[in-house]
């Protein structure tokens, strides 16, 4: 049984199928829904933006409130409460950093944009096999 499950989200439809599959299936454990904004970079991303920031932790934690409002108000239909975090990174590499402490990840199959996983790459198939813990891929 799994008792601590993470579940990465961004604001796609298939992260909240993610999380939707954890809500129904695993409605007894403690799920935290992460979100990781992305560090800025040269490839030209969203995250770059963060460079303009006076403070990148908070518009870190501003980028991330859709989706944590959006996420507790789909563990409020399932009368789960959640638990959200938010980091900055690379967000396959956060996930499987994150993921040691829990039983489980379960993420959507893929959020962004084509662009986005033409450039960096599918994290989902990232977690999947860097995860040190078993990986619910969810569709």
């Amino acid at each position: 049984m799994l008792s601590r499950i993470l579940v990465p989200m961004d604001n796609s439809e298939m992260a909240e199928e993610a999380l939707g599959y954890a809500l129904e299936n695993h409605n007894n454990a403690e799920i935290t829904v992460l979100n990781v904004v992305g560090r800025p970079s040269p490839w030209g991303t969203e995250a770059t933006s963060l460079a303009l920031e006076d403070d990148i932790e908070e518009a870190a934690e501003e980028r991330a409130k859709n989706v944590f409002n959006d996420a507790q108000e789909l563990a409020s239909k399932y009368d789960v409460e959640i638990t959200t975090e938010v980091q900055l990174g690379h967000p396959a590499r956060a996930i499987v950093n994150r993921a040691d402490d829990f039983d489980a990840v379960v993420i959507g199959t893929h959020g962004g944009s084509l662009v986005d996983r033409l450039v960096i790459g599918n994290v989902a198939q990232k977690v999947f096999r860097n995860s040190p813990v078993p990986v619910i891929v969810a569709r």
